[in-house]
């Protein structure tokens, strides 16, 4: 089984290496092992994926249920993209996860102090104003989507790319900047914001239950033979 899914790996990255020509990419069966996970051409292809949605698009959903490889999937970039950094490859170096839904609206974009008039930062717009070096960055929304807090972020996934905040003040977002969401389904999601971002779906029956026993049989196999 191994030597199967090892091939199907080298003929993907054949693939990457003539879709990008002169690009040296980490062998990703690498990346996958060393995080305990199993080496899957589902995973494999939702890697690319979200990899080139990243390129066309500065807004990316990954969408779907619960367990179906979504953060894996967005992790398993980050490391390969890193381990470029390293070799001095323009590539990717730091990651600010957030859930939208685990703070309120001023926690997450800022307020007005109503007794000092005071301005206060939230986390996005704190986020959004250190993210200005040059190294690039994602900021990964891992929480529900609803019309509360997504309808604010539709001037910075559209060509603007700029965050209004409600004193007024604007904060642009730089090139290097991206922005990944990911969550679960987009049934209260507008039209409006569908259609600035770039899709990704994963799917609990594409990717099986197979994984996760054999990631938990090579968890314990591991720890039996430093046991023993």
């Amino acid at each position: 089984m191994h030597a199967a899914v090892n091939f199907l790996s080298a003929g993907l990255n054949g693939i990457i290496q003539d879709l990008f020509p002169g690009v040296n990419t980490p062998t990703i069966d690498y990346e996958l092992r060393q995080s305990g996970l199993q080496v899957t051409p589902f995973t494999l292809t939702k890697v690319i994926q979200l990899f080139e949605t990243k390129n066309s698009r500065h807004s990316s959903m990954l969408v779907g249920k619960t367990g179906s490889g979504k953060t894996v999937t967005w992790r398993t970039l980050q490391n390969a993209l890193i381990t470029l950094h390293r070799k001095k490859e323009p590539g990717f170096q730091l990651v600010y996860p957030l859930n939208p839904k685990a703070v309120s609206l001023g926690e997450l974009y800022g307020e007005n102090n109503l007794s000092t008039n005071e301005w206060t930062d939230g986390v996005l717009s704190s986020l959004m104003r250190s993210a200005c070096k040059p190294d690039e960055k994602w900021i990964v929304f891992d929480g529900p989507v609803d019309t509360l807090w997504i309808e604010s972020m539709n001037s910075v996934m559209d060509d603007n790319k700029v965050l209004t905040l409600i004193n007024g003040e604007r904060i642009s977002m730089p090139e290097q900047v991206s922005l990944l969401f990911e969550v679960e389904d987009l049934a209260v999601a507008s039209p409006a914001t569908v259609s600035r971002c770039g899709m990704v779906y994963t799917d609990c029956s594409a990717l099986g239950w197979k994984p996760f026993v054999q990631s938990w049989l090579d968890k314990r196999h591991k720890v039996q033979h430093t046991c023993s």
